[in-house]
């Protein structure tokens, strides 16, 4: 359930609606916003009276939630999430591109690909610098020291830096390099590890599972925020279906219903979600035409000696095009790039 401050409602009033929740052996999620202050009631509280709430001062409401997500839903907050990546705002009117290599490879590769994609205009770099692959015998990436090689080519250009992490033991030492914190697709459900970057409390983008339904990821997304971690964005990449022609099936239409179900950013990965060079721009285009607050675009130097999805990583020249070319769609549907 939620509980729906009055406007005018008090510090010591919230206090006491928090302490009440306390003593009920539930757990507390405040949300304070524009307008009001919620508060979300997380754990069973089939058996808790409503009127223990509503009869306290400062309380306009209580607001059962009967969904499976809770503090994702829309129910639980109606307004956009809207937080900051290193002084870029993710989830208002300003469509943010993140772009860079699948995996950082060396000094001269990350720093290059840095330096093209921030002047064509990325906001943040992604780069891997720890690599789940599918085979054991791929790239594995370089660890801390590819992450040190990221903070480095970040700092040069001046912007985020967005990097994997696949295992709870990693995520501290990823925090210290990185600004926002990746979890893949293959770890969508590795709850412990949901549960460590939620108590990070570093932004999160969290990707969707290759065979997971919208439910599931939402459900995921709710791990890291019940760790009082409102700043997750939910990356659409590309679900497994039958087809064999791209890698993925970029599931155009979980952007629309994504937005209606949770005030959480939403973003699309073009790459994974075709596997094909020649696809990713036509899928960039609609997918800020379907309303995603975001891309996450791979960028590679020289793909054709990539040591990870070359094959889906456009040239520094190909990404500075595109970017030229979505700002007309992004004034269509009236947000900026």
């Amino acid at each position: 359930m939620v509980v729906v401050m009055k406007k005018e409602a008090k510090e010591n009033q919230i206090t006491k609606v928090l302490n009440k929740i306390d003593s009920l052996g539930l757990k507390a999620h405040l949300s304070r916003g524009k307008i009001r202050t919620i508060v979300g009631v997380m754990g069973d509280n089939s058996a808790v009276d409503t009127n223990c709430f509503e009869s306290l001062d400062g309380v306009e409401r209580v607001v059962p939630l009967l969904g499976p997500f809770k503090l994702a839903s829309r129910d639980f907050k109606k307004e956009n999430t809207v937080f900051s990546i290193d002084g870029s705002q993710i989830g208002g009117n300003k469509i943010i591109i993140m772009a860079g290599p699948c995996a950082i490879e060396n000094r001269e590769q990350i720093v290059e690909t840095a330096l093209a994609v921030k002047k064509a205009g990325a906001v943040a770099l992604r780069g891997g610098a720890f690599k789940p692959r599918t085979s054991p015998y791929s790239f594995q990436g370089l660890g801390e020291e590819g992450l040190k090689l990221m903070a480095e080519a970040r700092d040069m250009a001046g912007m985020a830096a967005v990097t994997e992490v696949t295992a709870p033991e990693q995520v501290a030492l990823v925090a210290q390099y990185a600004d926002v914190l990746q979890i893949g697709a293959r770890n969508m459900q590795n709850f412990a590890l949901l549960n460590a970057v939620g108590e990070s409390h570093k932004p999160v983008l969290l990707k969707r599972g290759m065979s997971s339904t919208i439910e599931e990821f939402l459900n995921a997304a709710e791990y890291i925020l019940s760790h009082n971690n409102p700043r997750v964005i939910l990356c659409e990449r590309g679900i497994r279906t039958f087809e064999t022609y791209t890698r993925n099936t970029l599931d155009i239409n979980a952007i629309p219903v994504l937005k209606s179900l949770t005030h959480l950013p939403v973003v699309v990965d073009p790459s994974h979600g075709t596997g094909k060079r020649e696809y990713v721009a036509a899928v960039s285009k609609a997918a800020i035409a379907a309303g995603a607050d975001g891309l996450i675009i791979e960028v590679h130097p020289d793909p054709e000696v990539a040591l990870s999805d070359g094959a889906q990583s456009l040239r520094p020249h190909e990404f500075e095009e595109l970017m030229k070319e979505l700002k007309p769609i992004a004034e269509a549907v009236g947000r900026t790039l």
